[in-house]
């Protein structure tokens, strides 16, 4: 009887390992750059609109971000090519933080950034709203580098 039990949990920790064993390494250590890629899902005929009112009212505050030392890299990419409905994303945003700690922490700054860049609040919240009210579905995916050194 034991060695039926121990031959059936072998089977199923050989079984359970390529599950366990899916997905990237969390991302580097502490004070190393920390990638997120933020995917952005638009109403169909909408796509336009959205990036220009991303364009106008959240990239500037990104590159002022940038301009501080908190982001280290910035990059706005749309797919060639259509995909299934399922899977199908408009706009990919990838930003490179200078560490995790900045990229999971508000930054103290933003708020008079925004009041900085944008004086009329008024019309910067309501294209904000409008930005928001067009997208179908948004996502933030941390990413891990795990391309090896060696060739």
């Amino acid at each position: 009887m034991r060695r039926i039990l121990l031959a059936v949990l072998a089977v199923v920790a050989f079984a359970a390992a390529p599950l366990m064993a899916q997905g990237a390494p969390p991302q580097g250590s502490a004070g190393q750059p920390y990638t997120i890629e933020y995917y952005y899902k638009c109403q169909w005929g909408h796509q336009q609109e959205f990036l220009s009112l991303f364009l106008k009212n959240h990239w500037p505050l990104l590159k002022k971000i940038q301009a501080t030392g908190r982001i280290l890299a910035l990059k706005i990419e749309s797919p060639a090519y259509h995909t299934t409905e399922d899977g199908r994303w408009d706009y990919r945003v990838t930003i490179v933080y200078k560490d995790s700690t900045v990229a999971t922490t508000a930054n103290p700054d933003e708020a008079g950034f925004i009041q900085q860049l944008w004086p009329d609040q008024e019309t910067y919240q309501k294209e904000e709203q409008r930005r928001f009210e067009i997208l179908l579905a948004h996502w933030d995916l941390p990413v891990t580098d795990i391309t090896p050194n060696r060739p």
